[in-house]
């Protein structure tokens, strides 16, 4: 963690005894969920924007879903995750929420849902899925964004594999950070958008559709 990092993360408020047991969970199981910091900035930024319907795709055990629901008390979040035991997870936790009736979880792979069968329409999607298929996550959802609606897509860092030189990426990342580079650069050249790069925890990108 970076000083400045450290310095942010010592404004960083309470959390529940849910989310603290599910931080543990997250821990001991080795399952990746949204950086401390970087869940407030996204908060805060949705609650500026103030959606009332998000799509997120990427769910693991529900942390980042409950997170925004609490931030959110208008908001209905439909989350996507094909992991089928972390699905269970979630769905466990979720329902012990004080914001489970807000919060519809669906199991399946994203890139194979029809896209038919959700909304026709969410404020805000939230991606926080496989890195190396940010692209395709993007060219498939997007469509259901209106204009001033927002993309926020997490860990653009890549836990700071996305900063190296190539040949310093281990092997088997290597495809996935070049996808994650040829999204960044795709992306932020894209016409029908207006996109920041937020240095915030792992690397919080903002796509404001025109």
């Amino acid at each position: 963690m970076e000083l400045s990092d450290t310095y942010i993360a010592s404004f960083i408020q309470p959390r529940n005894e849910l989310l603290l047991e599910m931080e543990k969970f997250a821990e001991e199981h080795h399952v990746p969920i949204m950086q401390l910091i970087g869940i407030d900035a996204l908060n805060q930024l949705l609650r500026i924007q103030n959606p009332t319907k998000i799509l997120e795709i990427g769910t693991a055990i529900g942390y980042s879903a409950i997170r925004m629901a609490l931030a959110l008390p208008n908001s209905h979040i439909v989350t996507i995750e094909r992991d089928a035991e972390r699905v269970q997870h979630a769905r466990n936790f979720i329902s012990r929420s004080e914001v489970a009736e807000r919060i519809k979880v669906i199991e399946g792979d994203a890139l194979e849902i029809d896209i038919n069968s959700l909304s026709s329409t969410y404020d805000a999607v939230f991606i926080d899925a496989a890195k190396g298929q940010y692209q395709k996550f993007f060219e498939k959802y997007s469509p259901l964004v209106p204009s001033g609606g927002v993309l926020y897509i997490d860990n653009m860092y890549m836990h700071g594999l996305s900063d190296l030189d190539m040949k310093e990426v281990p092997r088997r990342k290597r495809t996935m950070i070049r996808n994650l580079h040829n999204f960044t650069n795709w992306i932020m050249q894209h016409p029908d958008y207006t996109s920041a790069f937020f240095p915030i925890g792992d690397g919080l990108l903002i796509c404001l559709k025109r």
